[in-house]
C-alpha cells in the first residue's frame, strides 16, 4: 500500500476497549446512546485528536449516519466540536477544549432544583411526612449544592493554576 498521510491507522483493541469503557460509564451516569458513548471515549484517545467522520466511521466500524448522530449529540452537549480549516472541503471532528470546564457545577441549576422541589413540597402541604420526607431531602440537597458550589468552583481554579504553574498541568492551548 502506498503510503498515503490521508489514510489514518485503525486505533488498536485497547483504544476500543477504552472507548467502551467511557462508554459504559456515560450510559451509566448521563444515559448517551451507544454511538455517542463510544465516539466519546475514542475522541479522547484518538490520533489525532481531530478526525473526519469518514475516519471515525472506519475507526468504530459504525455508518457514516450513525457516527453523523452521535456527533450532533455531543456537540449538544458540548462536548465535541466541528472544525474545518481553510481550504478542506470537509469538517473534523474533535473534542470541545471549553468542555475541560466544570460542568454540574453551576449554582443555578441546583436553585433551580430546589424552586422546584419547594414547588412540590407546596402541592403536599397536608401530606404525612413520609410523603413529604424525599421532597424534603432533595429540596435541602439541592440547596446546599447552590450554596456550596460556587466556592468548591473557585477552589478548583486556585488548584488548577497552582497546578500549570508547576508544570503538572498544561496551560491553555499548549
Amino acid at each position: 500500500m502506498p503510503n498515503d498521510s490521508r489514510v489514518r491507522e485503525v486505533p488498536n483493541d485497547s483504544r476500543l476497549i477504552f472507548a467502551d469503557h467511557v462508554g459504559r460509564f456515560y450510559a451509566r451516569q448521563y444515559g448517551f446512546p451507544p454511538m455517542a458513548r463510544r465516539l466519546l471515549g475514542y475522541l479522547l484517545v484518538c490520533d489525532p485528536p481531530q478526525q473526519t467522520i469518514d475516519e471515525l466511521s472506519q475507526a468504530l466500524l459504525a455508518s457514516r449516519s450513525a457516527i453523523t448522530g452521535a456527533v450532533k449529540l455531543l456537540e449538544s452537549h458540548g462536548t465535541a466540536r466541528r472544525t474545518r480549516a481553510a481550504g478542506e472541503r470537509m469538517d473534523r471532528v474533535g473534542l470541545d477544549p471549553a468542555d475541560r470546564q466544570p460542568r454540574n457545577l453551576d449554582s443555578a441549576i441546583h436553585k433551580e432544583h430546589a424552586a422546584l422541589f419547594r414547588e412540590g413540597l407546596a402541592l403536599l402541604t397536608d401530606a404525612p411526612p413520609e410523603r413529604r420526607a424525599p421532597l424534603e431531602e432533595m429540596a435541602a440537597l439541592a440547596e446546599f449544592l447552590a450554596d456550596r458550589l460556587p466556592r468548591l468552583v473557585d477552589e478548583w481554579h486556585a488548584h488548577r493554576d497552582t497546578l500549570r504553574a508547576s508544570g503538572k498541568l498544561p496551560r491553555p492551548g499548549a
